[in-house]
């Protein structure tokens, strides 16, 4: 049932290449049935596997070179489908007014959906590796011909990055099965090889970082608030919610089983980088003017507690990393959503300074209240899955790191700071150039809604959508539910640590 997350995905893109090209309304239908039937099926297929190492395809592909066509899940690999699932489905209803070139834009999104299942449920690794490309391609066209703000070059940069990286991961991934004798690409086969330590200390590093480029690894992390701000809402939701735990979830399921001598040896550098990239991000965030920079920095340092939490090598530390990959998710695409749908397309401006004088409280009290829950729940409030998410990797990490688990404590007061601020000058400013009432400011000349140079403020805003309104429920209740209940998800990840897959990783952290 899993594997045809994959198939369904490909296939509602193929369906929508051959509709016609002015069939707008069509494309959304196909694509969300699409989504709908994929995240049905991830449900499914999640009660049906349970949470131990599951194979359910297993055909040889390349039988010379041993790769084989292996789909298989375990505990880790249910968690980020079911996650894939929900942000599919949020991010086609928040792109229910994408008109131009519709067809094609749902194409491309259901293509990097289809990459992204197939990552998450490859067991190996030639397998993981072709889908993991498959979803770099479609995100550079999505941000290229839809997106704004320097669109080309964040397209470009992100493409880049994403490529270096890739080759990184690819160069170690091709010297272990050489190493390995050449015989399979079957993880669970290298996992169990006794790679030479010489080989791992310097194989390990170079496949991490390949892959947590992607996860938004500092300093490499350049690329992602850039492709943030310019991708349109759904792939900015995608790129945050999914696409950067491509990134977390190989550096996890390929270089920390493979190489667990050069993970032990390593994990204390990591682990500052980890921490650096919290705190950075934060204080970065805290100081910009641009409301979807802000988001894109604050997912920056929410990724930094992804990576922190695989580095303690402890198994609380481990499940609240995979959990915070969940929770962040969730909340970076309603944080999204809420930035590009509900205010750019309406407000046609990112700027504070110009959302403050606009009382957006008042003109979309929805997308308020939506932010409202959406920030509590970012900033790690008791009740939602962030809280449960960041508080299991700290208490990994102070087991592992004691000071910089009190640094990463820093950034996670700056990061209520910054949510604060970016809360209060977007929904609930009071900014007033001229001194009249706040009655008569909405309905007077403001800043330009395109960057603040003076052309007159719409009297009134497009109310948000059905569709917006049932993507940000779909949303906010399933961080609720998490933070309420986190075992749903815990009782499936748990269990994982125990595989054959992570012994290597179980020896060297002392799990």
């Amino acid at each position: 049932m899993l594997s045809w997350t994959i198939y369904t995905s490909f296939l509602g893109a193929a369906v929508l290449t051959l509709l016609p090209r002015d069939h707008a309304r069509a494309a959304r239908a196909v694509a969300l049935l699409t989504a709908l039937l994929g995240f049905a099926l991830a449900s499914g297929g999640t009660l049906q596997a349970g949470a131990g190492l599951t194979t359910f395809c297993d055909i040889a592909w390349v039988p010379a070179l041993g790769i084989h066509y292996r789909l298989a899940a375990d505990g880790i690999s249910l968690t980020l489908v079911l996650l894939t699932g929900v942000a599919a489905v949020a991010g086609i209803l928040f792109s229910w007014n994408v008109e131009l070139r519709a067809k094609e834009f749902f194409a491309f999104y259901l293509a990097l959906i289809g990459g992204v299942y197939g990552v998450f449920l490859s067991f190996d690794l030639f397998l993981l590796f072709v889908f993991y490309e498959l979803a770099i391609i479609p995100k550079y066209f999505l941000i290229a011909i839809w997106g704004s703000t320097r669109k080309e070059y964040g397209a470009m940069k992100l493409a880049l990055y994403s490529f270096v990286g890739s080759a990184m991961a690819l160069i170690g991934i091709v010297a272990a099965y050489v190493v390995a004798g050449a015989r399979t690409t079957d993880l669970l086969e290298l996992a169990q090889y006794p790679f030479p330590e010489p080989f791992q200390y310097w194989a390990f590093p170079l496949v991490f970082v390949g892959f947590a480029i992607l996860a938004g690894l500092w300093p490499f992390h350049t690329w992602a608030p850039t492709g943030h701000v310019a991708a349109p809402t759904a792939a900015s939701m995608l790129l945050a919610g999914v696409v950067m735990k491509l990134g977390a979830y190989g550096a996890l399921r390929v270089a920390m089983t493979l190489f667990p001598l050069g993970l032990k040896a390593w994990h204390g550098e990591m682990a500052v980088l980890a921490v650096i990239g919290i705190v950075y991000g934060a204080m970065v965030a805290l100081t910009q003017k641009d409301f979807k920079f802000v988001i894109g920095y604050s997912s920056v340092s929410h990724m930094g507690f992804v990576l922190l939490g695989l580095m303690t090598l402890n198994d609380i530390g481990l499940s609240g990393a995979v959990l915070q990959m969940f929770s962040h998710g969730v909340i970076a695409g309603l944080l999204f959503a809420v930035v590009g749908r509900m205010v750019y397309d309406r407000a046609h401006t990112r700027e504070l300074a110009a959302l403050e004088r606009m009382h957006l409280s008042k003109a979309l009290p929805f997308a308020a209240v939506t932010f409202v829950v959406a920030s509590v729940a970012s900033m790690g409030l008791p009740g939602f899955s962030g809280f449960v998410a960041e508080l299991q990797v700290l208490i990994g990490a102070w087991h592992s790191f004691p000071t910089l688990t009190v640094c990463a404590g820093i950034g996670i007061l700056v990061g209520v700071a910054y949510t604060l601020r970016v809360l209060q000058k977007a929904f609930f400013g009071e900014g007033n150039d001229d001194g009249r009432p706040a009655s008569t400011r909405a309905h007077s000349p403001s800043s330009d809604e395109t960057g603040g140079r003076g052309s007159p403020l719409s009297p009134a805003l497009e109310p948000i959508s059905i569709p917006e309104r049932i993507g940000a429920v779909l949303l906010m209740a399933v961080t609720l539910v998490i933070g309420l209940y986190p075992r749903w998800l815990l009782d499936l990840i748990g269990p994982s640590w125990n595989s054959p897959l992570f012994e290597g990783l179980r020896k060297a952290g002392g799990l």
